[in-house]
């Protein structure tokens, strides 16, 4: 490589820490974002938000009913509304975070984020989900509805 200087094609170490950081840094702003969006756009108050079809057409709560009413909840600190409201979504923002900082540590040391759910997993936890939509439409689940 003639005329390139062997210096100008080093990289800083912080420089490639901060580039490694970029993705995980950018994911974190888009769900801030969402966070801050919801936090600002009340989901109680009719009107901001599409309505959920499948409680709309039947009268029955997905997995995901109260889930937009819960991410306002946490935002404002209410963690026990934010529980009422779909104590999933709740559990949804918790492991969100666990995984986000294991990124972030494993990207900061160069180690890629790996996460391996085998079908044995994505079964269990399809399995949860269907049983949290059942229960809660029975009517002894009635403290589960959003």
């Amino acid at each position: 490589m003639r005329g390139v200087n062997a210096d100008s094609q080093r990289v800083l170490p912080h420089t490639r820490v901060l580039g490694r950081l970029a993705v995980p840094a950018g994911v974190l702003a888009a769900v801030a974002g969402a966070f801050t969006y919801v936090a600002a756009v009340d989901p109680n108050e009719p009107g901001h938000y599409p309505v959920c079809p499948l409680l709309h057409y039947t009268g029955l709560y997905c997995p995901g009913c109260g889930g937009l009413r819960s991410a306002h909840a946490f935002v404002h600190g209410d963690v026990m509304a934010a529980l009422q409201d779909n104590v999933v979504a709740v559990l949804g923002y918790l492991g969100f975070a666990v995984l986000w900082t294991v990124w972030v540590v494993r990207a900061a040391r160069g180690r890629p984020m790996r996460v391996d759910l085998g079908p044995p997993h994505l079964w269990t936890l399809g399995t949860l989900l269907l049983v949290f939509t059942v229960v809660r439409n029975l009517p002894f689940g009635g403290w589960l509805h959003p």
